[in-house]
């Protein structure tokens, strides 16, 4: 926080170099059907977002952004803390998005504080982003959060050398027991749930990435060594004094090594990215995870599509919770239209290889004057309950959200 108020007592004497924005978003969730768990039709969401800017002499910048948010639902703090670890159960009410410094000289960049790191080339699946924790709490509209840490990058010609560090844990956050996008076993219900908390990682987490610009292609290697941020759950039945189920989280350990690659086409854009992960967590799997997509763009139209696979070459995990595992052996694609300069259409989907789950999204958007944007969608969710995407089938929705933008 001391950096924060440095930053705003020097606020004015460089307003020149100082930049700012926002917006403004409200919305509801309509869910036609009840949760197994979770009985309310309806979810109301308001959230600020503030995004600031300042560079006060050459090759010095500070960036922040902050959050506010409030639901209808519980899903948010009601306390008005500011936050800044990103490490409890609820949305906080109040949050620190980003807080860094960014100090450039030559071919080297230095970013210091809270941030969002982004790695890998493809746009339906990265297995390789590995500093990038997302919140769940809606399993299928989700926001990645930031994360503390010092990013070295180095660029020379075509190549660019891009090293992380991050001292502090930054976890996902996991869909809240009591609400509809946990799915319990069918054996599970009517018993209590006791959530006995997570247990973080005690040490940092390292990253490496070497990214090289070629004739005609691009491609970079990539390698991690530090925790996986979506969780393992450990759960026991305890049958005395009344029965109930005690579960807790724990991160496993793990070791990604990575590469992707884009290859310009006369039609069509090819891009591919896959990793192996390791790792020392006796209860975590090791797999093999890639994606294989093709772009292309004509006219107002962008098309993405492929496929994500997985090959599992140790089998430990009994429980955990995975969305990036679940959109494997799946087809995805997405593709968005621009009727005019105010109005927007864009649809995404996953079809699971053996037709066990379906996920769709159509989305209509469009721009009410120079600030405000409504935008409408539906999501549609089918399959079977032993299926990542089917077990969601009661989840289907329509969303509207209002944006004023400044």
């Amino acid at each position: 926080m001391r950096l924060l108020a440095i930053i705003l007592a020097c606020l004015p004497l460089a307003a020149q170099t100082f930049t700012q924005r926002g917006f403004i978003e409200t919305g509801i969730f309509l869910f036609p059907q009840k949760g197994r768990n979770d009985s309310a039709h309806i979810v109301g969401e308001s959230f600020l977002r503030y995004e600031a800017g300042w560079k006060p002499l050459a090759g010095l910048r500070f960036n922040a952004a902050f959050d506010a948010r409030f639901d209808s639902h519980r899903q948010f703090e009601r306390d008005f803390r500011l936050d800044f670890a990103d490490r409890r159960a609820l949305r906080p009410a109040l949050s620190i998005r980003r807080l860094s410094a960014i100090y450039s000289k030559s071919n080297w960049t230095l970013e210091a504080g809270r941030q969002l790191i982004r790695w890998g080339k493809a746009d339906l699946l990265n297995p390789t982003d590995r500093f990038a924790p997302r919140d769940f709490l809606n399993v299928f509209n989700t926001d990645f959060l930031g994360v503390t840490a010092a990013r070295v990058t180095y660029e020379k010609g075509s190549n660019t050398i891009d090293a992380v560090y991050a001292p502090v844990f930054t976890p996902s956050r996991s869909p809240l027991l009591n609400q509809r996008w946990v799915i319990l076993p069918v054996e599970t219900q009517g018993l209590p749930v006791v959530d006995l908390g997570a247990r973080y990682p005690g040490r940092g987490q390292a990253g490496l990435r070497w990214n090289h610009l070629g004739a005609g292609y691009e491609m970079s290697l990539s390698f991690y060594d530090g925790y996986n941020h979506l969780p393992l759950i450990d759960a026991a039945l305890n049958p005395v004094p009344v029965p109930s189920i005690a579960f807790s989280r724990q991160f496993a350990h793990m070791r990604m090594t990575g590469a992707d690659a884009a290859v310009p086409l006369r039609w069509f854009t090819v891009k591919g990215e896959g990793a192996w992960f390791t790792s020392r967590t006796p209860q975590a799997d090791e797999y093999i995870q890639y994606v294989l997509q093709a772009e292309r763009m004509a006219g107002e139209w962008v098309f993405v599509g492929g496929y994500a696979g997985e090959h599992v070459t140790r089998k430990r995990s009994p429980f955990d919770f995975a969305p990036d595992r679940g959109l494997t052996r799946t087809f995805l694609g997405r593709a968005s239209y621009n009727l005019d300069a105010n109005r927007s259409v864009a649809f995404e989907s996953a079809i699971r290889q053996d037709g066990a789950g379906y996920y769709g999204k159509l989305e209509y958007s469009q721009a009410l004057g120079q600030h405000w944007r409504a935008t409408a969608a539906y999501t549609l969710i089918r399959g079977r309950e032993d299926d990542f995407l089917g077990q969601y089938r009661r989840n289907s929705n329509l969303r509207f959200t209002l944006r004023y933008s400044f």
